[in-house]
């Protein structure tokens, strides 16, 4: 009589575990080739990544589905005039143009002091964007208010790169900062989001000085629980004045209530 099967009856033992993740594994072949549907599948991914890159930012829809969130919204331009210019020049997607900057400044001169400012931007993906910020600050602002946060009004700044919150905080005078953008399309991920936040920002900031919360999308760290680890260290950051490599999430698997 033959052995039971490790992985069940299915002659594929793969197929229970491929039930499991979204990763490629066991896909077989043809010849010297893939098999032709997980080629196929392979050459979506890919094009949906390539599209969710090139696909077009809509700040005015993001406003309105902020709009229960009940914070002024600021449009800010970064110094990347145009997507192409974007995607070739990284350092003019971390600078502010010198318009925004200048406007930025008398809205700082006419508001009090805030101990977080929140910048909002496509990133490498407008699709993360519209599908994962409102979910992620519908369940972060309030929290941050019960924990008395002064937070700024929002800043949507399309074609910005992760250090541009160093000038957005370092010109409204902010304490820290925080930016939520869209991650670079991975496969399979074309609609993952990235929170990073930072202790004292001013130009010239290193990622070693950041923290960041990644793959934020719902088959990825669900909006929810992003938004209560982003939470906890915004306000560890806060108490402690650091951010980076010095600030850890050691609550142990409790969450901010």
């Amino acid at each position: 009589m033959s052995e039971p099967h490790l992985f069940g009856t299915s002659q594929d033992p793969w197929s229970n575990l491929r039930q499991h993740t979204p990763a490629r594994i066991a896909l077989g072949r043809a010849g010297g080739s893939l098999p032709t549907r997980e080629l196929l599948d392979f050459s979506l991914a890919h094009a949906l990544a390539r599209d969710a890159v090139h696909e077009a930012f809509e700040p005015h829809r993001l406003k309105e589905a902020l709009a229960p969130i009940d914070l002024p919204v600021y449009y800010l331009e970064s110094a990347a005039g145009d997507r192409a210019t974007y995607l070739r020049r990284p350092d003019l997607g971390r600078r502010l143009s010198e318009k925004a900057r200048d406007a930025l400044g008398k809205a700082r001169a006419d508001g009090p002091g805030f101990d977080l400012v929140v910048v909002l931007s496509d990133g490498l993906s407008a699709l993360a964007a519209h599908r994962q910020i409102p979910l992620v600050l519908k369940r972060l602002l309030p929290m941050l208010v019960r924990e008395g946060v002064r937070v700024a009004p929002l800043s949507i700044v399309p074609l910005a790169r992760v250090a541009i919150e160093d000038e957005v905080g370092e010109v409204m005078g902010a304490r820290a900062a925080l930016i939520l953008l869209g991650e670079r399309p991975g496969l399979g991920s074309p609609d993952s989001l990235g929170a990073y936040l930072v202790f004292g920002p001013r130009v010239g900031n290193t990622d070693a000085r950041r923290n960041c919360v990644s793959n934020i999308r719902p088959e990825g760290l669900a909006p929810e629980a992003a938004a209560e680890t982003i939470a906890y260290l915004v306000v560890q950051s806060l108490r402690r004045q650091i951010s980076g490599v010095g600030l850890k999430d050691e609550r142990g698997g409790r969450t901010l209530t």
